[in-house]
């Protein structure tokens, strides 16, 4: 399974607003919710929450890659947001975050969930790749450019 089959176009969101990590996450939810009806958004927030509890999936140099389980989900999800200003996230670098790759995955995904947390980590790992995501213009362009990103990253 790779990134580029669970994040659908309409999920890729640009010019997000921000405020805090918990707008993001909730605003994430309500998104989520709005778009697989079979989604709870208070169910996946508190899902979400309860693994920033854990520990921030704030991965440094202004990425955070907020991750959950949800026994409502039957496969895979992906969502990618640009955030209108960087936010505080509790980053390990202490800097803001701007770039917010979110997976939800089924209860019982193991391997997979693991094997799409390093996808996104690898291609988020690359300064290029930030720096050209955070100069994308439009919804359109951030589109084109992390479908080319995961493309590449699925052919190496």
């Amino acid at each position: 399974m790779t990134l580029e089959t669970i994040l659908p176009p309409e999920r890729v969101l640009f010019d997000v607003p921000g405020g805090s990590k918990k707008r993001v996450l909730e605003f994430y939810s309500t998104f989520i919710a709005q778009n697989i009806p079979s989604l709870d958004s208070q169910e996946v927030f508190s899902r979400l929450i309860g693994r920033e509890r854990l520990g921030s999936t704030g991965i440094g140099n202004g990425v955070a890659i907020p991750h959950a389980r949800s026994p409502h989900c039957t496969a895979p999800i992906a969502g990618f947001l640009k955030l209108a200003e960087a936010i505080d996230f509790d980053a390990i670098d202490g800097d803001p975050v701007d770039l917010v790759f979110v997976l939800l995955v089924p209860e019982e995904a193991d391997d997979t969930h693991l094997s799409l947390l390093g996808q996104v980590a690898t291609i988020m790992n690359d300064a290029d790749t930030r720096q050209q995501l955070r100069k994308a213009a439009s919804q359109r362009e951030l589109l084109e450019l992390i479908t080319a990103k995961i493309r590449e990253q699925s052919a190496a």
